[in-house]
């Protein structure tokens, strides 16, 4: 019994190393130039550990963004709509030089009794905090949909790109949250 578990493992072990294939593109040789370029380029782009791209955080208390009809405030019956950042997830790649950061936050928008349907542009602010530096911060206004049914809808804010010091130290964090100002109007 014990020899055919031997010899068992002994063939899927000599099955599994011959399955391997070491392509010339595998290996980075290739006659094509802009494969070897290609190649070069994901070797001085690597993508990072999960736990070496900064956390994602919701700045506190700019979550929630509430905007009320004309000359009301804090007035649930003029309320026009409200938007609120949820769940946020984040991706990281790494050259010689630059940690490049791809945010994507999760959003609801609910009309309210004073609203309509249409697109309102919000504004979303993206900060990269080392610390107390600020190595990175960019206001968006962002065009969420208010569907026309009056029910809830949702969207995925997506901010890419976003270039700091790959030396950046181990208490760097990504904030999103509602830059305060004025409401946008209407398309």
């Amino acid at each position: 019994m014990t020899i055919r578990r031997f010899l068992g493992i002994t063939l899927l072990a000599t099955v599994a190393g011959c399955s391997q294939s070491d392509k010339p593109v595998n290996l980075g040789v290739t006659s094509d130039p802009s494969g070897v370029e290609a190649a070069t380029q994901k070797q001085t782009q690597v993508a990072v550990i999960q736990g070496s791209c900064p956390q994602v955080y919701l700045q506190d208390g700019t979550a929630v963004l509430q905007r009320y009809a004309r000359g009301a405030k804090d007035d649930p019956q003029n309320l026009a709509y409200q938007v609120t950042l949820a769940d946020t997830t984040r991706q990281c790649t790494i050259n010689s030089s630059q940690l490049t950061i791809t945010v994507m936050v999760q959003g609801r928008v609910v009309v309210g009794p004073a609203g309509a349907s249409g697109t309102v542009n919000v504004p979303i602010r993206v900060s990269v905090l080392d610390g107390t530096n600020t190595l990175y911060s960019q206001l968006v206004q962002y065009p969420v949909a208010i569907p026309a049914d009056g029910s809830a809808g949702q969207f995925v804010f997506k901010q890419d790109n976003i270039a700091v010091p790959g030396g950046s130290g181990g208490f760097t964090k990504v904030y999103v949250g509602f830059e305060d100002g004025p409401a946008k109007k209407r398309k």
